[in-house]
């Protein structure tokens, strides 16, 4: 198995962003058109195409599905052109399909790369996440505590009132009750519709607003989530939450044997990865695919967890290329 001292995350980030990239433009081209599934599709075909060019023996740990139900990217693919380390690579080709057929903001694609075994294997279940941003002593919030006093919690450890925290959370009838208790502690929320990634990189990123956090979403977005924070910093907890004996199958598949185990951002990510994340539709953290007549611009962040470095980059591209 290839050492971590392989892992060569300051010359593979340009390449990682490339891959971003090419996933962004090619979904761009549907932005609006309401059609989820081709939106999907693109960025999908898009991604694969460039992350093979790469010289990486890379597995999809984090991928499109299971092999039966993923024709390209599912968990388990092997990509690049094995020559190179190998590398464990979690990937959304377009978080926020909904987002972008609907020309709504926060659509990006998300892809991070970290040496092999450094990422968990999340079955595609629903996981129970909650997150903040760096600065903060450790546990200083849990996923054991009531929605009240996780933001109680977080409001006495920055010295301010509830009523200045602000929480994200999906907008879900399933969150209706952790919406109502987050309320009664004079705390505001900002609702979103989809693209919880971005939503827990929100808690990190100066400037966005968002203190916290918190709610029930998918276990793969969840480790992507976890991969973002661990460079950007800041905490985030998961435990998995399952609905059906199918679903605990999955589960023991992916070799989970411990069903109620709360992972911590480290336990999600286990080693250094490197982030990058590219705005199809305008958003909080990035602007969306410009597009002028015969250019499209693109904005792309690039992370790496080793040295904390956050990189933007703008690439400007002919709309014949």
């Amino acid at each position: 198995m290839t050492s971590p001292a392989d892992f060569k995350d300051r010359m593979l980030s340009l390449g990682l962003a490339r891959v971003s990239e090419a996933a962004a433009l090619a979904s761009a081209k549907l932005i609006g058109r309401g059609d989820e599934k081709a939106a999907d599709q693109a960025a999908v075909n898009a991604m694969r195409k460039q992350l093979n060019m790469l010289d990486i023996a890379g597995v999809v740990v984090i991928g499109e599905g299971e092999r039966d139900e993923a024709p390209m990217l599912y968990i388990g693919e092997e990509v690049g052109t094995g020559n190179g380390p190998g590398v464990d690579i979690a990937l959304d080709p377009l978080e926020g399909t909904t987002l972008t057929a609907k020309d709504m903001p926060n659509a990006l694609t998300v892809i991070a790369m970290g040496p092999r075994g450094s990422m968990l294997h999340a079955p595609d279940v629903y996981m129970d996440k909650l997150a903040i941003g760096p600065g903060f002593a450790k546990d200083v919030v849990t996923l054991d505590m009531t929605p009240a006093q996780r933001v109680q919690a977080l409001a006495a450890a920055k010295g301010c009132s509830t009523q200045d925290i602000t929480v994200c959370i999906l907008e879900r009838p399933r969150h209706d009750e952790m919406i109502a208790q987050v309320r009664e502690t004079g705390a505001a929320i900002r609702l979103i519709t989809d693209g919880d990634v971005a939503g827990v990189m929100h808690c990190a990123e100066p400037g966005t607003g968002i203190d916290m956090y918190m709610g029930s979403g998918g276990a793969p977005e969840g480790v992507l989530a976890a991969a973002a924070l661990k460079c950007m910093g800041g905490q985030m907890y998961g435990r998995l939450l399952f609905r059906n004996d199918d679903e605990r199958g999955r589960a023991a598949k992916a070799g989970i044997t411990d069903l109620d185990r709360i992972y911590g951002r480290d336990e999600m990510v286990t080693q250094d990865v490197i982030f990058a994340a590219t705005g199809v539709t305008g958003g909080t953290l990035l602007p969306g695919v410009q597009r002028e007549p015969g250019w499209l611009t693109t904005e792309t962040l690039i992370m790496r967890s080793k040295s904390g470095s956050v990189r933007r980059i703008n690439y400007r591209t002919p709309t014949d290329s």
